[in-house]
């Protein structure tokens, strides 16, 4: 299962909407093949790893990190291909909790004789965070929501004249192309836009689709997505609070949603209660005052009763510069 989990994650940046699934084929003869989910219209992964095994299926185990799906989309039924191949076990990560599988598939396979295995649980818990984008948005319909941040060891995102290029060094920031390209949006605020112009490039990293860019505008009103490179004027159209951003993004397909905006609108996404995961970019770097803009504007809790507590679901040094995770107690595993 961490064989596929590993597979899984090569097809990280080519799959969205579908999820990024690993298939390993182990063989009555101990032979393995191996396969991972093809783009959109691709074969899934345990038809890869299937093709790849040939008549040696027969009788064979397969890992998927998964539930097979069990209906017709741009492709036909995995459980189908797994049935006609005659393999003998199935061990799946999770359960899929899209409507359209939702348990069918482990229904139809164990109706042809197929023996169903959930993975142990300190595996599941692997691939259930390997697959928490996709996961979440099938679970409530919504983007899953990640706020990036880069701050000094004061907790300043900039300096008092606004500057912050560049607080973190070139290891960290090699790291958010990454996480763009895991994402398929991008929002900042208006201002942002306005003021800098941010390529919000992907360098480095060939995603099947970029990320499109969804900015707003001071008074949290969307906008809608920008290409590259576009400018945001005042508009009075596609208007929406955050919220009913975040779920028309989810509607809309998109999986992952990246926050990159400044203090406000990390602010105001903050305090939305929207947030599945907060990056900070760690710097060993201090502006030593109390002018600098904070990560967060806008109220904050009046009493420490009010704080806001999460859990480290990650922490790794990149050059200089230390990443951390942080995601809502009631989220943590």
């Amino acid at each position: 299962m961490r064989q596929a989990l590993a597979l899984g994650q090569r097809a990280r940046l080519h799959t969205t909407p579908n999820p990024w699934v690993g298939a390993v084929v182990v063989t009555t003869t101990g032979d393995v093949f191996e396969g991972f989910t093809a783009p959109p219209g691709g074969l899934h992964a345990e038809r890869r790893a299937l093709e790849a095994a040939g008549h040696a299926a027969a009788g064979a185990t397969v890992y998927t990190t998964l539930e097979p799906c069990a209906h017709h989309g741009r492709t036909s039924p995995c459980t189908d291909a797994l049935v006609a191949a005659g393999v003998a076990r199935v061990v799946v990560g999770v359960a899929d909790p899209d409507p359209n599988v939702a348990g069918t598939g482990l229904a139809q396979l164990a109706a042809a004789g197929i023996e169903v295995t959930m993975a142990a649980d300190a595996v599941a818990a692997d691939v259930e965070r390997s697959l928490q984008p996709y996961l979440h948005h099938r679970r409530t319909g919504r983007p899953y929501v990640v706020l990036k941040l880069a701050m000094t060891l004061d907790g300043r995102t900039a300096a008092p004249d606004g500057t912050s290029q560049w607080i973190t060094g070139p290891e960290a920031r090699a790291d958010v192309h990454r996480l763009r390209a895991e994402s398929d949006a991008i929002v900042v605020g208006a201002g942002t836009v306005r003021a800098d112009d941010p390529s919000l490039t992907v360098r480095s990293f060939h995603p099947a689709h970029p990320p499109e860019r969804a900015p707003l505008d001071p008074r949290r009103i969307v906008l809608g997505t920008l290409p590259p490179g576009a400018r945001v004027e005042p508009a009075e159209t596609h208007t929406g609070t955050i919220r009913e951003l975040v779920q028309r993004l989810g509607s809309e397909h998109l999986v992952q949603l990246l926050v990159e905006g400044g203090a406000s609108v990390a602010g105001d996404f903050h305090r939305s209660g929207l947030v599945d995961r907060y990056v900070f970019y760690m710097a060993p770097a201090m502006l030593g005052g109390g002018d600098g803009v904070p990560v967060f504007s806008g109220q904050g809790a009046p009493t420490m009763d009010d704080v806001w507590r999460g859990v480290i679901d990650g922490l790794r040094r990149l050059g200089d510069d230390i990443r951390i995770d942080v995601v809502p107690r009631d989220a943590s595993p």
